[in-house]
């Protein structure tokens, strides 16, 4: 299966009908999935690192019954965006190409939503663009309050260094640690990982003067070899005392988002504005 036929074939799972869209701007082409009320407010996803957007596949469906989605291919990553103009090389460039993508969707305020990577982009938008975020949501952020563990990066280095679909099922296999991963959701890192796609842009961790103005929802993986969840959690509790932290205790970092919907939705729904 092609990497493209595996995208369609993952997005075809949302069981809600889904816009595909262009935006292009001097980075190049960024590639957004829509559903949801036209009308609706607005909520922007974010992938992972490798994921691609359509891996929001059990969540965005229930976000569209109350909200207009826009699931994002990041673009420095693998998926449908291109980075056929100005390469991103820097935090400030990630956060000028999402503030062109907001407004090229019509976008002014929006509730951010990423996972790992994506977090760590929302989360740095946010602090530099608060104005154009409504409410953030974080699934197992990185680099953002802390770190991530010494042997988790020593696992992911070969893949990193050379990238290639037996790697990547390899690593989630690992750190999913035996947790029911959808085939399609594998098969489709897998063939991510061997696409070409411009370097991803090397997270800076935010000061935490700049965390103790955030209030973000953030979803903390009780069993994430990423980071330790109950340092996660303190440090969170510690820096953002205004923000709500919801354990999942039998997810880890890359069983997100994917698996664990049902919680989830349940916090979200009960924390996130409806308008």
């Amino acid at each position: 299966m092609s990497f493209q036929d595996a995208y369609d074939a993952l997005l075809t799972r949302w069981d809600v009908p889904v816009e595909q869209l262009e935006l292009t701007d001097e980075f190049g082409t960024t590639h957004v999935n829509a559903c949801g009320p036209a009308d609706g407010p607005p909520v922007v996803l974010l992938p992972g690192h490798g994921a691609t957007s359509p891996v929001w596949f059990t969540i965005a469906p229930r976000l569209a019954e109350r909200y207009r989605v826009y699931a994002i291919d990041l673009i420095v990553d693998a998926g449908r965006s291109t980075n056929s103009g100005r390469t991103p090389k820097t935090p400030a460039d990630l956060h000028t190409w999402l503030s062109n993508t907001f407004d090229g969707l019509g976008i002014g305020r929006a509730v951010l939503c990423g996972h790992s990577y994506g977090a760590w982009i929302a989360v740095t938008y946010a602090i530099e663009h608060p104005d154009r975020v409504e409410r953030l949501a974080l699934l197992d952020p990185t680099d953002c309050y802390l770190g991530l563990r010494v042997p988790y990066v020593l696992r992911a280095l070969p893949g990193l260094l050379r990238p290639s679909r037996k790697r990547s099922v390899s690593f989630l296999r690992w750190e999913t640690q035996g947790l029911p991963m959808d085939p399609q959701v594998l098969e489709l890192a897998g063939l991510a990982a061997e696409q070409p796609s411009t370097p991803f842009v090397r997270t800076k961790r935010p000061t935490d003067d700049q965390l103790r103005g955030l209030a973000p929802l953030v979803f903390v993986a009780g069993r994430s070899k990423s980071h330790n969840a109950a340092q996660l959690t303190r440090r969170v509790n510690t820096l953002s005392p205004s923000a709500t932290v919801v354990q999942l205790e039998t997810a880890t970092h890359h069983s997100l988002p994917s698996l664990h919907a049902d919680e989830v939705w349940a916090a979200w729904a009960h924390e996130l504005p409806t308008k």
